[in-house]
Order: C-alpha cells, then structure tokens, then sequence
C-alpha cells in the first residue's frame, strides 16, 4: 500500500522556495515578482509557498534576511495615539539596530542596497507597498510625509551605527528619543 503525506527524511522545499524567491526577486523586483512565479520556479504547489511563509512580504522577508517583519514594524506605527507615533516608531528602530541579532543583518543590507541598484530597487518595492503605502493608508498621512519620517530615522542610524559620529554613537536611546522623536512626530501631526 502507498504511504500518503510528506516523505520520510529533511525536505529542501523551504530553501528551494527561498532561492526562487531571491530569483524572481532580482529579475522582476518586489512589485512584479509573484507567489505563482516563486512556486513554478522552486518547483511546488503556490499552497505550500504560503505554508512556508504565508505572505509575499513574508517570503521577501526570509529570502532577503530581512531582520523585521513589517506586520509588526506596521502595527507600531499605526497602534496607539497619534501622538505617540515619532517615539513609537524611533524606538521600536533603534531597538532593531541595537540587538546583534538585528543589527548584522542591517549591516549586510546597508552595504547591499548601497552597492547594488538591482538589491535598492528590490528593497524600495518592498518598503513603499509592504510598509509606507500601509502606514500612509492606516494614517490618512501622504505617502511623502511617512518617506519623510523614515529618512530622518535612516539618518539617525547612518550616523549613530554606521558611520559612528559622536557624541550619537554613545548616546542613551532615552536622549535620542527626545531629540529626534519630535521631528519624526512632526511627519504625522497633518
């Protein structure tokens, strides 16, 4: 009698998903590639692809190491008063870029989209439908204004992280909270 269900033994679906994403990613970018497209090429049923990941951002997420999931990086924008969004949003970046855990895979993005116009395109495609568009949306906030508040927060970690320019690199988070939140706040007070 034939067994029915998964075969015995390790499966490589999920990386063979995860190469065809990083594929259909660098050939049609975020906005064109597709879960279909993902799953003809690794070669598997469009079910599993969301068994595996559940979501388009989900698999660009995973295929990418990206160190955030932006549901959550969303939902922190858009949870809470209003007023509270410029802290909610710094601090929720800041703790990303202070973890090792995080901050690594930050790194290799920051020199990647700085290297690669084709891994920048990729990104910006994520980022403006994954979490500007929806944050804009959720807000009733244009679309410049929530690019305008991330800018401010990429500038900030530049400087503190990457480039390291003190007195930034060494400062408490509490003080960079009272020194850029309002600014950022200023993006959403329309």
């Amino acid at each position: 009698m034939a067994r029915t269900g998964r075969r015995p033994g390790p499966t490589q679906t999920r990386e063979a998903i995860l190469a065809a994403a990083r594929s259909q990613f660098a050939e049609r970018g975020y906005g064109g590639a597709t879960i279909r497209g993902i799953a003809a090429e690794a070669g598997v049923n469009a079910a599993l692809v969301h068994h595996f990941f559940g979501s388009k951002d989900k698999v660009f997420v995973a295929a990418m190491n990206l160190p955030f999931d932006p549901a959550v990086l969303v939902e922190t924008v858009v949870d809470g008063p209003r007023s509270g969004i410029g802290e909610r949003i710094l601090r929720l970046f800041l703790s990303l870029w202070r973890e090792p855990d995080t901050r690594a895979p930050f790194f290799a993005l920051v020199r990647s989209v700085s290297s690669s116009p084709e891994v920048a395109a990729q990104l910006r495609g994520f980022m403006e439908s994954a979490v500007l568009a929806r944050v804009a949306a959720a807000l009733g906030v244009p679309r410049l204004r929530v690019l305008g508040a991330a800018s401010q927060m990429v500038g900030v970690v530049m400087m503190r992280h990457v480039i390291g320019a003190e007195p930034m690199a060494s400062a408490d988070e509490d003080e960079m909270v009272a020194l850029v939140a309002p600014v950022i706040q200023h993006y959403f007070d329309v």
